[in-house]
């Protein structure tokens, strides 16, 4: 039997679209609770992700490195969000992403497969996973548009209120990498801050 953790999840759906109790039975047959530790990847790039994970607990970040060597930070998730590579999860095609772990986390992850027998069995599901999908479209077109309008200084301010909860759980050279800065800049951005 799945642990009790995994009733996170069909809350979280039912914010969306109302499930019955069989329908709820039926998801919580297919998925399943993955610990994972601190610097474990989820996905690595150049891999297939073959689960869509939604995080119980901790906090990951969904990164990709240059030919370079130099990495770059799109997205963190914690808790009640998404912690996958979507482009891959749905084409089942190579990650052009990592998704790491920055604590300990737990993710709720249900297969490519389990979620297609999902949809069929629960057509409600497709409207769910829509719903998900639309909201984090707008917010990366936001986030498109204010890395192109914005100054690094009021694009730290405007991720320091979106995110509170993330910015303190995160390295500074982290934020730096989201915000596409350097760790220095943003230490003088926040030394401003002090002041």
């Amino acid at each position: 039997m799945i642990d009790n953790k995994a009733n996170l999840f069909i809350d979280f759906i039912n914010k969306y679209v109302t499930l019955s109790e069989l329908e709820s039975k039926l998801i919580l047959e297919r998925v399943n609770i993955r610990k994972y530790l601190k610097g474990q990847y989820v996905v690595q790039q150049g891999d297939v992700c073959r689960y869509s994970g939604f995080v119980i607990s901790g906090c990951t970040r969904t990164f990709y490195v240059d030919d370079t060597g130099e990495e770059h930070i799109v997205m963190f998730s914690i808790e009640n969000w998404w912690a996958s590579e979507i482009g891959s999860f749905v084409s089942q095609k190579p990650s052009d992403y990592n998704v790491q772990c920055i604590e300990n986390t737990e993710l709720i992850q249900l297969s490519f497969e389990d979620q297609e027998v999902l949809f069929k069995e629960i057509p409600k599901l497709e409207r769910f996973f829509r719903l998900i999908l639309e909201q984090a479209f707008v917010a990366s077109q936001k986030r498109i548009v204010s890395n192109f309008s914005l100054s690094a200084k009021e694009q730290y301010i405007l991720f320091t209120k979106q995110y509170p909860e993330i910015e303190k759980r995160i390295p500074q050279y982290m934020a730096a990498s989201y915000l596409g800065i350097s760790k220095e800049f943003l230490s003088k951005i926040k030394k401003q801050f002090k002041m």
